[in-house]
This record gives structure tokens, sequence and C-alpha cells, in this order.
């Protein structure tokens, strides 16, 4: 009961996590997968964002479906404000996203157990281990691939194969 009313507790302090300030404004128009999004800017321009701090379940794992559908869920088609972090190794812009008066949607995929987290953060890390102590998605396996893994193994077998 206490890990609940703390989680909770929590909650509330996370959905105040990204500020709306002067960062931009921009619309969901595409969830690719369960932890990337294409916007379209004021500008009229297309990006791909990477949301910052989680890696989620890729095509072929288990999850991937219910991650991908979660973040359409909470972001498809909506206004977001979005604070960017840089980019990649590969040029892809990550950022954190918000729509008005809601959390980051990174943590309702943490808390759902639809993410694995991938920067320090104490409040997503402790959003991480409830879920995973309830055994929520991903977690329902003792030990599940994360996705940083899962596409290791994939280029190995594709370089193999070729």
């Amino acid at each position: 009961m206490k890990s609940t009313i703390g989680i909770l507790a929590l909650w509330g302090i996370v959905s105040l996590s990204v500020n709306a300030g002067d960062e931009p404004k921009v619309k969901v128009i595409s969830v690719i997968d369960g932890n990337t999004i294409e916007i379209l800017d004021n500008n009229g321009d297309h990006y791909k964002i990477l949301l910052y701090g989680i890696d989620s379940p890729d095509s072929g794992q288990h999850f991937a479906k219910e991650a991908k559908a979660l973040l359409a869920q909470l972001v498809l088609e909506k206004s977001v404000t979005l604070v960017m972090h840089g980019k990649d190794r590969y040029g892809v812009r990550i950022g954190e996203i918000q729509a008005d008066g809601t959390a980051d949607p990174k943590y309702e995929l943490v808390r759902t157990g639809l993410a694995w987290t991938t920067e320090q953060d104490e409040k997503l890390e402790m959003v991480k281990q409830h879920a995973r102590s309830q055994g929520l998605g991903l977690w329902v396996d003792e030990n599940p691939l994360p996705p940083w893994m899962w596409r290791r193994q994939q280029s190995m077998l594709k370089s193999k194969s070729s």
C-alpha cells in the first residue's frame, strides 16, 4: 500500500517534469514505434524524434505493438511541447514531449512496463522498479531482452546470412 501511494505521489511530481516555457509546440503526425514519433513543426518541416530516456521493444519483440499503440493513444495528432536533447549517433533528434496538461508519455510507457530506461533519472527508475515488481508488460518475463541487445543480435544474424 505504501508503495502504491508513493508511486502515485511521484506520478504527480512527474506530471510537471517538462515545463511548457518557450519550447516550441509541434504536432505529432505519426507514431513509428513505442519510443519514436514523427512531428510537424510550425515551418511545415517533418522530423523523427526519439523519446529521451527510454527504449521500447522493437518490431518483432514482445510488447512492441502494445508500446506503439499506447504512445499513439497518448500523443498522435496532438500538439505537444518539444524539448530537444540533441541527436543520436545516426543523426535522429532526441527529445522530450508533453501534451498540454499531461505527463511526458515516457513515464506512462515505463509505468505500464512497455519501455526500459536508458538515462540516469531517479524518478523514472522508481517508476520502472514499480512496474518490474508488479510484473507489468515486458516484466512478465524474469529477464526480458532489451531492444538494444535485440538489435545487436538481429544485425549479427543479418550479416551472417548475407
